[in-house]
């Protein structure tokens, strides 16, 4: 059903049904909301608003209350067409800000991750989720050999969107100047314009055969043996992978007081890697993603909603957000999702 095919009545008793039961967890009655939502109507005109709503399929009717719950429908209509967001709330982004620009930039990207994940979920009173850019798919765009001692050399990568990673090379002793100008053009000529993925799958095949003297082939033997290993090291820990917050967070919502709906809670938990490809599908979408329950293509995900934004490293693009019940507080969430995906861009930018 289109939003326009409820009335001006139906939207408001809808809307205030929601506010209801995301602030009490508790079916909202006619009689309740008579008193405390402001609509100017009796709770008989409620009632029978809500007996609309609920032919309709935006509540429904638990059969242990007189109440009614709003519906996965509802939900969603609530936050396409009837949710206004509020100003973000100062105390909590000072909070944010705070807790995450707290982390050296120069950081491993998954401690920085760990970080904005456990603030946001402890904000949002949510599962906080980020997952980390994919570094392996980020294109070669220049490379540099800096000596730093006698044994030991400084691989610079400079990846698209101007991303830089360093790599420390243990040679074996002093590398000629000449040898060091000449290898790092072979590199750049054989490995610029690749992804990190396909380097480090290919490094040996396409340097095996571009030694020239001693010297040069040497140092190019250490690319030739090693190079896996090195462009491996240019990855964070965090590339690709999803970080969790605290699930004991969530787990004190009353949605999880139920044994059943707990154990269906930490077995996401258990499950990092399957959880992140679904999360994953989620990077391409720009702004705010909103998928509630039975919208995942996940079952395990059917009674959750996941709220979720991206931030950009460069050119790259990763995903925070949070999972929670599909009873949350959307407008504070979405507000504070939005402004965590800014804050991640902003620092590891």
């Amino acid at each position: 059903m289109a939003p326009d095919e409820l009335s001006w009545r139906e939207r408001r008793v809808l809307e205030a049904v929601i506010r209801s039961y995301v602030e009490t967890a508790e079916p909202a009655g006619s009689r309740t909301l008579s008193r405390r939502s402001g609509l100017g109507v009796s709770p008989a005109t409620i009632r029978n608003t809500m007996s609309d709503l609920e032919e309709k399929g935006f509540l429904f009717h638990p059969h242990t209350s007189a109440g009614r719950v709003p519906t996965n429908k509802a939900y969603r209509l609530y936050v396409d067409s009837l949710l206004s967001l509020p100003p973000v709330n100062t105390v909590e982004t000072d909070r944010l800000t705070e807790e995450i620009s707290g982390v050296n930039g120069s950081s491993p990207i998954e401690t920085i991750l760990r970080r904005a994940a456990q603030t946001l979920g402890v904000l949002t009173q949510e599962l906080g989720v980020a997952l980390g850019p994919r570094l392996d798919r980020s294109i070669l765009r220049r490379l540099e050999l800096v000596r730093v001692s006698s044994e030991r050399l400084l691989m610079v990568l400079t990846l698209e969107g101007g991303l830089m990673r360093t790599v420390f090379v243990e040679i074996a002793g002093d590398i000629a100047e000449s040898a060091l100008s000449a290898v790092t053009a072979v590199l750049n000529e054989r490995l610029a314009g690749l992804t990190l993925a396909q380097i480090r799958t290919s490094v040996p095949a396409r340097l095996r055969d571009a030694g020239t003297d001693k010297s040069t082939s040497e140092l190019l033997n250490i690319f030739v043996q090693e190079g896996e290993q090195l462009f491996d090291a240019a990855l964070p820990m965090a590339d690709g992978q999803i970080v969790l917050g605290a699930a004991s967070v969530l787990a004190e919502q009353p949605e999880f007081s139920g044994a059943e709906r707990l154990r269906r809670l930490l077995a996401l938990t258990e499950t990092p890697q399957a959880l992140g490809e679904a999360i994953r599908k989620r990077a391409a979408a720009p702004g705010i993603s909103i998928t509630i329950g039975a919208e995942h293509d996940d079952p395990r995900l059917e009674d959750f909603t996941v709220v979720t934004a991206e931030y950009h490293v460069g050119s790259l693009a990763g995903v925070i957000g949070v999972i929670g019940p599909t009873r949350m507080s959307y407008e504070k969430v979405i507000s504070l999702v939005s402004h965590t995906s800014q804050l991640l861009s902003d620092l590891l930018d």
